[in-house]
């Protein structure tokens, strides 16, 4: 007799071929979300998949702008296993504050960190990944870019740049958890590791780091990197994924604090109920939609 856990499994498999269904999950979710997802990945190639699916809807694995992004992308159904696993990063900017800034720096292009609402989005020139954001503030034309809303991304970005950043006063409270401390004991403990860090932490962390590299940077760098040992300095869930495709190698979170609780949300009961019981579409206002499409669809053209 199978276990709950199996049937979960089994019953998932079934209704993602019965109703045609892709199911996505971001690198930061629970182990056995990773593990049965079509595809685990970053903000970027997670844009990329919902962008470019031929199955008739998505089961989004993360946090709510994800799945609004996968929706607006698609144009297809999207589907969300817990609608109230949001992002405190993203909740920090709002449409009313943006349109404010906007007037206050009317040379300046508004570039959105994918960490941001549709709403957000629609009143940007364009939208950026961590993987990515250097690259595309680069690129646009103007001098003065207001980066919304991750101010350690941000002032990442500021940093490699000759271009007038604003920058706006969000974090995310789960990166900013680290300390110089952590790195320190962390170092002490494993010698010979190589640190990597998120460019969402704070400034005096990515300054003590080997490197800084969004989730997919770190897997890349790990796959061709002769260390044997790392220290990682973002959300637990990479782990993971990091020790599944190198058994090699040792991973050594930087924290125990690393930790989304909006991202540990999701697991197979929950994932299995919304595709039992087709949960609640995500919906995007079709004036909100036309604008975040637009800045999305820019960010693609040259990713």
């Amino acid at each position: 007799m199978l276990d709950r856990q199996d049937w979960l499994q089994e019953e998932i498999l079934r209704f993602k071929r019965e109703k045609d269904v892709l199911i996505l999950a971001h690198n930061y979710q629970i182990p056995e979300v990773q593990d049965i997802a079509d595809i685990v990945g970053d903000s970027l190639e997670l844009s990329l998949q919902a962008a470019n699916t031929q199955r008739a809807r998505i089961v989004f694995c993360g946090v709510y702008f994800m799945a609004e992004t996968a929706r607006i992308l698609s144009r297809k159904p999207v589907l969300m296993p817990v609608e109230s696993a949001g992002c405190p990063l993203a909740n920090m900017a709002t449409a009313e504050a943006l349109r404010q800034w906007k007037v206050e720096h009317p040379q300046a292009a508004v570039v959105a960190y994918i960490n941001s609402s549709a709403a957000v989005k629609a009143l940007s020139d364009i939208v950026c990944t961590s993987a990515n954001a250097l690259k595309i503030v680069q690129t646009v034309p103007q001098n003065e870019v207001i980066f919304l809303p991750d101010q350690g991304l941000g002032s990442w970005i500021a940093e490699q740049t000759d271009k007038q950043l604003w920058l706006w006063p969000g974090f995310c409270p789960t990166h900013y958890h680290l300390v110089p401390n952590d790195l320190a004991r962390a170092r002490q403990l494993h010698p010979s590791a190589k640190v990597l860090v998120h460019p969402e932490c704070r400034h005096e962390v990515r300054a003590l780091a080997d490197a800084v590299l969004g989730t997919g940077g770190m897997l890349r760098l790990v796959h061709t990197d002769p260390a044997a040992a790392f220290i990682v300095g973002t959300e637990e869930g990479l782990l993971h994924r990091l020790r599944k495709e190198n058994p090699g190698k040792e991973f050594f979170l930087a924290s125990p604090l690393l930790l989304c609780p909006n991202m540990k949300k999701t697991d197979l009961a929950s994932l299995h109920r919304c595709l039992a019981e087709n949960c609640t579409q995500i919906e995007v206002p079709s004036e909100v939609e036309e604008g975040a499409r637009r800045a999305l669809e820019r960010m693609l053209s040259i990713s």
